[in-house]
């Protein structure tokens, strides 16, 4: 189900009267208008600056309550449009385009992934880049979807095999469980069988990864599809510079790049609304200046935020968090 963009959850104070640039973040949000028809595509007239960012929101806890996790995170969308609502405007950014949500309230997760997806491509289209807020990490096959959908679209389906995909993930979880139906551990399997299916390769580094919440079964699944991945304790501010140099040679060797946050990367203090909080997690001065090194290598396409619970926050430290990090996306 999709739900409009609602302008009452971008307001904030202001500060009329005070010197010099006074907007907010809220001052700048204008409604998505789409690609209009698809079949229009190629023909259509961007409907936002280019490289602009576009809100969008996927309501879903079904992803989580499949995987037996602590559900709430469907609500998160606008919570977190309401905590960054208040922080000063980027003076690079002249609009911020909001598409709404798409809603999974019916158990109907592979539905709502699927409407995800084409609004996602409909973004992508109109010459905007999407960041979506979830839900849970099952918003990911949505996202990754409507990536694909809109380079077969637009693109042709010879770009959408030879263009090199990185997907990047900051995550106390590999999410490569193999069980079916799909839920919030699934997606980065769902996305290694995608790849296989196009005959491309599946290019994933997951940072944060924690030794004691993941399976040895997950561990090997994870050797077998070649996947890079840094563990947490090796995620720490000492070993920023390393890491920074690791993840520049991957941004280096791709065309693309797809970025995920699930936000129970994070440690339990920083993070404390998430299904399953880190006992260490990653300091987020640490996940913050790696997602601004993805952002300034220009081969972003497509971002999304999850795992955000706001009835297990506290005093919206994680909302916090997610927004600081959606700043430095915009």
């Amino acid at each position: 189900m999709r739900v409009p963009f609602d302008d009452k959850v971008w307001s904030g104070r202001s500060d009329e009267g005070e010197p010099g640039d006074t907007r907010r973040i809220f001052n700048q949000v204008v409604p998505f208008g789409g690609a209009r028809r698809r079949e229009d595509v190629l023909r259509a007239a961007p409907c936002v600056e280019s490289d602009a960012t576009v809100i969008v929101g996927f309501g879903s806890d079904e992803g989580v309550r499949r995987n037996q996790g602590r559900v709430g995170a469907a609500h998160a969308p606008k919570e977190l449009r309401r905590v960054l609502a208040g922080l000063p405007a980027k003076t690079s950014t002249a609009t911020l385009a909001d598409a709404g949500d798409v809603v999974c309230d019916d158990g109907d997760l592979e539905g709502a992934q699927a409407e995800l997806a084409n609004v996602v491509s409909d973004v992508l289209a109109s010459g905007g880049r999407p960041l979506v807020f979830g839900g849970g990490h099952e918003v990911a096959w949505g996202t990754y979807s409507g990536l694909r959908l809109h380079q077969e679209r637009v693109d042709g389906a010879t770009s959408a095999t030879t263009r090199k995909l990185l997907i990047i993930n900051f995550d106390a979880h590999f999410d490569l469980r193999q069980k079916r139906p799909a839920n919030s551990g699934t997606p980065f399997d769902q996305i290694a069988n995608d790849c296989a299916g196009r005959g491309v390769p599946f290019n994933y580094a997951c940072f944060g990864v924690s030794d004691l919440g993941n399976t040895a079964s997950l561990f090997a699944h994870a050797a077998e599809l070649g996947v890079r991945y840094v563990l947490d304790v090796d995620m720490q501010e000492p070993q920023l510079p390393q890491r920074l140099d690791d993840l520049q040679q991957l941004l280096d060797s791709a065309d693309d790049v797809y970025l995920t946050i699930d936000l129970d990367v994070l440690p339990a203090a920083t993070a404390p609304g998430v299904s399953a909080p880190a006992a260490l997690g990653v300091p987020l001065s640490v996940v913050e200046s790696m997602v601004q090194r993805v952002r300034a290598s220009g081969k972003l396409r497509a971002a999304d935020i999850a795992e955000y619970n706001p009835s297990l926050d506290q005093d919206k430290r994680t909302a916090r968090a997610a927004a600081r990090l959606a700043y430095r996306l915009l």
